[in-house]
């Protein structure tokens, strides 16, 4: 893969994928984007093949290309955080998987939510939230410790997330339309987000594919819209989702005995990053009061330069080459 490349830097999500050849010195040498990674649907070699196809048109950009994918020449460190790694026995297995491909002589891969968190700090220590189309929280410090939860639905206790806030918006609206529930602006604003006068007539078309299930995710912006303009019943779920995210960071705080210190609490994915203004005033408020020492903000930078970050731990790389990385991308 050419002498120069110290780390293969792998961002994977549902939808995309971005790869990073990171050089000894810290500087980006090639990148690459191509599709999601989603073991769960394809398989998992099925889909470690798209990663190798954005992997090759990563190295096909060095100036040194036309050898095939490989290890070869000095030291490479694959780090993949991948989507779809929920658990550490599914990061191993997934590390197996990769270390077969011989794309390096090391290879450590984590869930990608790490990736964001290590995007965001100047050294691995604190705490990140991602609400995106689901939810979850992870946590780390120099040494080595992890803070993390199975995030994997509601079997593993989780709520919220984008997919899950218009499950209950949809919930709650139906009810206020048939007056089994609380009235609701929900009721109106769900389906006209569709042109559609009725809850009935939306159900109606989700249930019947009129409207393909998959276009629920549109709502939660419709959520947050309705909430804002003082809906008791969207403002409740909006409250809801700020103590959820508190809920996750306070708790991974406290099992990295950060809670009394000053300690990074960043927030990513798109819900978060939105900056819906309840949202984020009321998960300052409720953080304030359980974890007083620490520092909010949201995530602006890319997630593979977490991965890159990551890698650079790993190979034991000094302050001056993470610098130089971190610029390229700030």
């Amino acid at each position: 893969m050419g002498v120069n490349v110290s780390v293969v830097a792998i961002d994977a999500g549902n939808s995309k994928t971005d790869v990073a050849l990171i050089g000894v010195d810290g500087t980006v040498l090639s990148t690459a984007r191509g599709g999601g990674f989603q073991p769960p649907v394809v398989g998992m070699e099925a889909a470690i093949d798209v990663l190798a196809a954005v992997l090759e048109r990563a190295v096909a950009q060095l100036p040194d290309a036309g050898g095939p994918l490989g290890f070869s020449g000095s030291p490479v460190h694959v780090s993949a955080c991948l989507a779809n790694a929920d658990l550490p026995v599914e990061e191993a297995e997934l590390a197996g998987a990769l270390e077969a491909r011989g794309w390096g002589s090391s290879v450590e891969v984590r869930n990608d939510t790490f990736a964001i968190l290590r995007a965001g700090v100047d050294e691995p220590r604190g705490v990140a939230v991602v609400c995106g189309a689901g939810i979850n929280c992870v946590g780390m410090t120099p040494d080595g410790r992890t803070a993390r939860f199975p995030a994997i639905g509601r079997i593993s206790g989780d709520w919220g997330g984008g997919s899950g806030l218009a499950e209950e918006a949809l919930w709650f609206a139906a009810r206020a339309e048939d007056g089994r529930g609380e009235p609701s602006e929900l009721a109106r604003a769900l389906p006209g987000h569709f042109g559609l006068d009725t809850m009935y007539a939306l159900i109606e078309a989700l249930h019947r594919g009129g409207i393909p299930l998959a276009r629920r995710h549109e709502l939660t912006p419709v959520l947050f819209a309705t909430a804002a303009g003082g809906d008791p019943v969207a403002l409740a779920l909006v409250e809801r989702l700020a103590e959820e995210v508190v809920a996750m960071a306070s708790v991974a705080l406290n099992r990295l005995g950060l809670l009394e210190e000053e300690a990074p609490v960043l927030l990513g994915g798109s819900v978060l990053a939105a900056r819906h203004p309840q949202l984020d005033n009321r998960i300052a408020e409720l953080l304030a009061a359980r974890a007083p020492k620490a520092e909010v903000r949201v995530v602006s930078e890319p997630p593979v330069l977490g991965a890159a970050l990551l890698g650079l731990d790993r190979t034991g790389a000094g302050p001056e080459v993470h610098r130089r990385l971190r610029a390229q991308y700030t």
